[in-house]
């Protein structure tokens, strides 16, 4: 019997780009198999034709350790909303913005609801190449600041959005226009997302924007205080938000010394947060 034949990544490619996380899930899950356990990141990975010795031994310092203690403690985070709204709303569409090869909706399907992955063309090409939709699934290609790829979504049933790591690398008023529309259009709804303040989002956004040649940073979404989106829009019923690292399972007594004070500094200094917004009924 033959090896299966395995995809090839081209170096510096959007498919390199989309591993990242997905192969931090899975260092993750062989670091910390106490908290975190991706079985679907090592399935996708070891059928991947790529040398990922390079990115390993980045990924395995201890910084780069705890930034892939934070891809996975995210997912774990805005899976735990996800599912919250599933329980009374067990047919809703469940709706990943920016998904990139995220897979929260495998992980949050409950056999009833609908999953709806949108990102941008050549994402969702490398997608259907190496997570390609399941049944009740939809890989969906679209730019967000197009509202018409949400004509697709069946909210009938209620809706809940997610975005990971997504919003930071779009302007602040755009970032306005995106949820008041999604907020007019699906009434009842949830969208759930990572923040930090400015001083994080600089850190984060620092690489791509020097490769984009971007200079005007501050023009870009950041929350020094997520209370202040309830300003945004008449159409927002509720905002709340709770601790990106601690708010959903507090795992700062799993981990070491140096990883603990990274948690306390993304709490403090930067201030991550999982924000969570419902829209109002019309």
């Amino acid at each position: 019997m033959t090896d299966q034949k395995k995809t090839h990544i081209e170096k510096n490619s959007v498919q390199e780009t989309l591993i990242i996380p997905l192969f931090g899930r899975l260092v993750c899950s062989e670091h910390f198999p106490h908290l975190f356990s991706d079985p679907e990141a090592k399935r996708i990975c070891d059928s991947l034709d790529c040398d990922f010795g390079a990115m390993r031994k980045k990924m395995e310092s201890p910084a780069g350790l705890f930034g892939a203690l934070e891809v996975a403690q995210r997912q774990y985070d805005l899976a735990c909303e996800v599912k919250l709204y599933l329980k009374e709303h067990p047919k809703a569409a469940v709706v990943n913005l920016g998904c990139g090869l995220d897979d929260t909706f495998r992980k949050c399907d409950n056999g009833q609801c609908r999953g709806y992955n949108l990102d941008l063309p050549d994402v969702i090409e490398a997608r259907n190449q190496l997570l390609p939709a399941s049944d009740r699934e939809e890989n969906i290609p679209c730019d967000l600041n197009d509202f018409s790829g949400m004509d697709r979504i069946d909210a009938s049933h209620g809706a809940v959005f997610f975005a990971a790591g997504v919003f930071y690398y779009l302007k602040t008023e755009d970032v306005k226009k995106l949820f008041s529309a999604m907020a007019a259009r699906f009434p009842g709804a949830v969208l759930t997302f990572d923040s930090c303040n400015r001083r994080g989002a600089k850190m984060m956004r620092k690489t791509w924007l020097k490769e984009a040649g971007i200079t005007d940073v501050n023009a870009f979404f950041s929350l020094e205080d997520p209370d202040g989106i309830r300003s945004w829009s008449g159409n927002f019923a509720s905002v709340s938000s709770k601790s990106y690292m601690r708010g959903y399972r507090d795992i700062y007594k799993d981990v070491g010394l140096f990883h603990r004070l990274l948690i306390r500094l993304c709490d403090g200094l930067v201030n991550m947060r999982i924000v969570k917004i419902g829209f109002g009924r019309n």
